[in-house]
Parts: structure tokens; C-alpha cells; sequence
């Protein structure tokens, strides 16, 4: 089992919707195994798909974590460290809290990849590889990928339970826009779920006191 614990990958799934987490995660185990249970980039696996294999990667893993940052953390910390900071941090803990002597695969979130790679590796004492779109190069990032995904899934249903339908929360999303207009035409309290930092936010928010959100 510990020769299964020297590699891991991690990524992050929720960077940049105005609604709900972001998700960090990352599993240690065999890289060929996870290739073969068909771990790959989440986004290009339907949630079906990512459930199922995740379900498979708590059985094949050797060690598996994530970090969750809620929106009114991110509110809070963003008012001191940019958003490159706050998941540096996240993935710095999980790295720590990783078996001894492993070495780390990262989805970088960096423009540029050297940087992340040497400013982890010298915090970490860990050998670190960081890669643009690694969730496509490097089997265990795949597999972090869908960890991260689907855990945040969950927490973004959640919401819509209580909340009612966000849809995906991305900016772009034209049902997250209705849901964020409506929010701010009835007075609706979302301190806990709405990422305020963000431009959409900041616009909307801006035109709704000036009456021009329609």
C-alpha cells in the first residue's frame, strides 16, 4: 500500500462561478488503475458518470482529501489575498496532510506553470509537477478533478434546495443571471452563497440601486 501512496494529483473544481464553494482535492494512489477506471477531465464525463467513478476511486485510493472554501470565506478572505492565494493555501494543507515522501501532479491554476511548481515545492518539501490542463495529462489529477466536481455538485444541490434553482452558478449562465436579478428585485438574503467580489455581483448590485435592473 505505501508504494501506491507516492504519487497523487490534484485540481480544483469551482474557480470561478458567483455561486457556491470552490473545491480543492487530491488522491494518492496507481495512476494506471485510475486510467483504467476511466478517470479522466470531469467536465467531459456526465455527473452519472463522475458518480460512478468516484465511487470507484474510494475503493482503489490509497488516500483521498478535499477542502471546501464557502462563498462567504472567499467574501472574507478576498478582501486581503487574491483568489491565486486562497487556493494556493488550500492545496499547500492538503499537500502537508498527504503521505509522507509522495510526490504531487497539479492541475496549475498559475499562468504560469514554474512558478506555481518551484513556490510548492520549497513550501511543501515535496516533488511537485505543474502542468496546464494536467486533468488531461495526468491520470490522479483526473481523478482529483472528479472528486472535486462531485463534491461540489452536492454542495451547489444543496443550495438549490433551499434556495431554489441557481442553475450551474457561472456568470454566463443566463438561469444563474435570472436567480441573481430576482435576488436582488425581492431583497433576498444570500450573504451565504453569493460570491460578492465578483463582477456579475458587483454589476448587478450596482444597477439595482440605481434602478436600472429589469
Amino acid at each position: 500500500m505505501a508504494n501506491l501512496c507516492r504519487e497523487c494529483g490534484m485540481d480544483e473544481a469551482g474557480r470561478g462561478p458567483v455561486f457556491g464553494p470552490m473545491v480543492v482535492a487530491i488522491v494518492c494512489g496507481d495512476s494506471e488503475k485510475m486510467r483504467e477506471i476511466g478517470a479522466r477531465d470531469s467536465k467531459s464525463l456526465s455527473p452519472k458518470a463522475r458518480e460512478r467513478i468516484l465511487s470507484i476511486i474510494e475503493k482503489e485510493k490509497c488516500f483521498l482529501d478535499y477542502s471546501v472554501i464557502t462563498a462567504s470565506e472567499l467574501n472574507e478572505r478576498m478582501g486581503h489575498q487574491t483568489l491565486n492565494e486562497i487556493e494556493y493555501g488550500a492545496y499547500l494543507n492538503l499537500i502537508l496532510r498527504s503521505p509522507e515522501g509522495s510526490s504531487i501532479q497539479v492541475d496549475s491554476f498559475d499562468v504560469i506553470e514554474e512558478r506555481l511548481q518551484e513556490r510548492l515545492r520549497h513550501d511543501s518539501g515535496r516533488e511537485v509537477i505543474c502542468r496546464h490542463s494536467g486533468d488531461r495529462i495526468f491520470p490522479l489529477v483526473s481523478a482529483a478533478s472528479i472528486v472535486a466536481k462531485v463534491v461540489r455538485d452536492r454542495e451547489v444541490e444543496e443550495i438549490r434546495e433551499k434556495y431554489g434553482d441557481i442553475g450551474s452558478g457561472y456568470p454566463a449562465d443566463p438561469k444563474t443571471q435570472e436567480f441573481l436579478r430576482k435576488c436582488f428585485q425581492n431583497g433576498w438574503n444570500i450573504d451565504n452563497i453569493v460570491r460578492k467580489r465578483w463582477k456579475t455581483y458587483i454589476r448587478m448590485k450596482s444597477d439595482n440601486e440605481n434602478g436600472r435592473l429589469f
